[in-house]
C-alpha cells in the first residue's frame, strides 16, 4: 500500500479555494434578488434584461473548458489569481454601472472569471489532497460550498439589496476577492500538467467555445422560445457540429484540450450523468419553487430566499456524512441511494397534492429531503469522477464536472420549466379579461401576478388565487419528471459501476 506525502498547507489550501468556490457559486444567484431595484434604476429593455441574466453563464459555460486546459500549460495557481483580478475588475465596472450595457459588459466578464476559477479549484484540490480519505472529505466540502452557496445567494443579495440597493450585490465581492487573493498568494501551490507541451490548439479552442456557447444559448432559448421557435434548434444544430467536429479533433491530437477519452470509463461516465440530471432536476426546481413563493404565496425575494434555507442546510449534512458512507459501503449503493432519496423528496410534493392542499411546510420538507439526497449523491459522483481520472488529466475532468452543473442546471430550467408553463396554462380556467390582460396572464405566472395587482380590489385577488392554484397544479408534475431523472441515474449506477470500486482507498 502505498502512503503518499501529504501537503502540510493542505487545510489552508482547502479554505482558500471553498472561499473561492462560495463566491462564485453565489453570484450565479445573487441577482434573483438583485434584478427588480436594478431595472427600476437602470429601466433595461427586454432584451437588454434578458442579456443581463443570461450572459454570465454563456460566458462561464463557453470557457470552461478552455480555461481548464489553460491551466495545465500556465499555472491552475496563477489563472485562479488572474481569474479573480477580472472577477474583481467586472464587480467595480457592475458597481458603477449607470447604462444597462456597462452591467451587461461586467456579467460577461464576471463569466470569465468565474470560468477561470472554477476548474482551477478543483484541480488545485485534487493534486494538493494526494490521500483518497482525505481527497474524499475535501470535495465533500467542495460539493457543500457549490450546492450551498447558489442557495444562500438570495438569502445574503435579499439582506443586502435590501438596505443597501442592488450594487452592493457586487460591492460584496471585492473585499472578499482581495482576502482570498492575498492568501493565495502566499499559501496556493503552483501545478501544470507537465505533458501540455507544444502548440496552442486555436482551432480546437474556437470550436470548443461556440459550441458550448451555442449549446447554452440553445437550451436557455428552449426554456424561454419554447419548443416552436426556430431560433433555438438553430442554436443547438450548430452546438451539435462545432462539438463533434471538437471531439473528433481531441481525440486525434497526442496534447489535446479535453481529454474526452475519459468517457470511455464507465465510473468516469456515469459519475457525469449523476451530477449531470440530478442538476436538472434542482436547477429547475428550485427556480419553480422560487417563483411559487413570490408570486403564488406573495413572499419578499428575502422571504422567497428564507424558505429555501431546508435544501442547502440538508444539502451541507448530506454532502459533509458522504465520505463515512463511502468509506463503510461500496460506492456504487452510496451513490445509488442518494440519487433514490433525491428522487423521494422530488416527488414528494405530487404525492402530498393527491391528499391534501399543498402549503409551506409540504415544499419544506421537500426540500430537505431533496438536500440530503443531492449533497450525497453530488459528493459521491464528485469524488468518482475526480479519483478515477488521471494526476495529469485533473484539469479535463474538473472542466467536465463544472459543464455538468452548469448545462444540467440550465437543461433543467428550459425543459422542467417549459413543461410546468404548459401545464400551468393547461390548467388555467377561461379568464373573464380583455385580450391583452387574459394573454398576459396566460403567459406565466409572474405576469399573472403583476396583472393581478393592475387590477386590485376583489377581482386582482381572485386572479392571483386562480393563477397560484393553476401553478401549483403545474410545477409538482415537473418535480415528480425530476424525480424520475434521478431514478435514471441511480439505475445507471447500479448497472454500470463495478461493485469493488473504491475511489477512497489509496492505491
Amino acid at each position: 500500500m502505498h502512503t503518499p506525502t501529504r501537503d502540510p498547507r493542505r487545510w489552508i489550501v482547502l479554505a482558500i479555494l471553498s472561499g473561492s468556490l462560495l463566491l462564485i457559486s453565489m453570484d450565479t444567484t445573487i441577482l434573483n434578488v438583485a434584478f427588480p431595484s436594478l431595472v427600476a434604476d437602470l429601466q433595461p429593455g427586454a432584451v437588454q434584461q434578458l442579456w443581463i441574466i443570461d450572459v454570465y453563464a454563456l460566458a462561464l459555460s463557453g470557457l470552461l473548458v478552455t480555461a481548464g486546459a489553460l491551466g495545465d500549460r500556465w499555472g491552475r495557481k496563477r489563472l485562479l489569481l488572474t481569474g479573480f483580478g477580472i472577477f474583481s475588475f467586472a464587480s467595480l465596472i457592475a458597481v458603477f454601472s449607470t447604462e444597462a450595457w456597462h452591467l451587461i459588459a461586467a456579467r460577461a466578464l464576471l463569466g470569465i472569471g468565474g470560468a477561470a476559477i472554477m476548474p482551477a479549484t478543483l484541480s488545485i484540490l485534487r493534486t494538493v489532497f494526494t490521500d483518497a480519505k482525505e481527497r474524499a472529505f475535501a470535495l465533500a466540502v467542495w460539493a457543500a460550498v457549490f450546492g450551498g452557496g447558489m442557495a444562500f445567494g438570495p438569502v445574503v443579495g435579499g439582506l443586502l439589496v435590501q438596505d443597501y440597493g442592488w450594487h452592493s450585490a457586487f460591492l460584496l465581492n471585492l473585499p472578499v476577492a482581495a482576502v482570498i487573493v492575498a492568501a493565495g498568494l502566499r499559501y496556493l501551490p503552483e501545478s501544470r500538467n507537465p505533458r501540455s507541451t507544444g502548440r496552442w490548439d486555436w482551432a480546437g479552442v474556437a470550436q470548443s467555445i461556440v459550441g458550448m456557447l451555442a449549446l447554452a444559448g440553445g437550451i436557455k432559448e428552449l426554456g424561454k422560445a419554447g419548443v416552436g421557435d426556430p431560433l433555438p434548434w438553430a442554436l443547438l444544430a450548430v452546438a451539435a457540429v462545432a462539438l463533434t467536429v471538437f471531439v473528433r479533433r481531441q481525440l486525434r491530437l497526442d496534447n489535446p484540450l479535453l481529454q474526452v477519452r475519459l468517457f470511455a470509463k464507465p465510473a468516469f461516465s456515469v459519475a457525469a450523468t449523476a451530477i449531470f440530471l440530478p442538476m436538472m432536476g434542482m436547477g429547475a426546481i428550485l427556480f419553480l419553487v422560487t417563483q411559487w413563493f413570490q408570486y403564488g404565496q406573495g413572499y419578499t425575494p428575502l422571504e422567497a430566499g428564507l424558505r429555501l434555507l431546508p435544501a442547502p442546510l440538508a444539502l451541507i449534512c448530506g454532502s459533509m456524512v458522504a465520505p463515512t458512507l463511502m468509506q463503510r459501503f461500496p460506492i456504487r449503493h452510496v451513490l445509488g441511494a442518494g440519487l433514490v432519496v433525491l428522487a423521494a423528496g422530488m416527488a414528494l410534493p405530487w404525492t402530498l397534492q393527491q391528499f391534501t392542499d399543498l402549503g409551506y411546510p409540504a415544499f419544506a420538507a421537500a426540500l430537505t429531503v431533496m438536500g440530503l439526497g443531492a449533497g450525497m449523491a453530488t459528493t459521491v459522483a464528485s469524488v468518482t469522477l475526480m479519483s478515477t481520472a488521471p494526476v495529469d488529466e485533473v484539469s479535463s475532468a474538473a472542466a467536465i464536472e463544472e459543464t455538468c452543473y452548469e448545462l444540467g442546471s440550465a437543461m433543467g430550467v428550459a425543459v422542467l420549466g417549459s413543461t410546468a408553463a404548459a401545464l400551468y396554462r393547461g390548467n388555467l380556467p377561461v379568464l373573464d379579461l380583455d385580450g391583452p390582460a387574459a394573454s398576459a396572464v396566460r403567459d406565466s405566472v409572474g405576469e399573472a401576478a403583476h396583472t393581478a395587482q393592475q387590477l386590485g380590489g376583489a377581482v386582482g385577488q381572485a386572479l392571483l388565487e386562480t393563477a397560484s392554484q393553476a401553478y401549483t397544479l403545474a410545477i409538482t408534475p415537473a418535480f415528480l419528471l425530476a424525480g424520475a431523472l434521478a431514478v435514471a441515474a441511480a439505475v445507471t449506477t447500479w448497472a454500470m459501476i463495478p461493485h469493488d470500486l473504491q475511489p477512497t482507498e489509496n492505491h
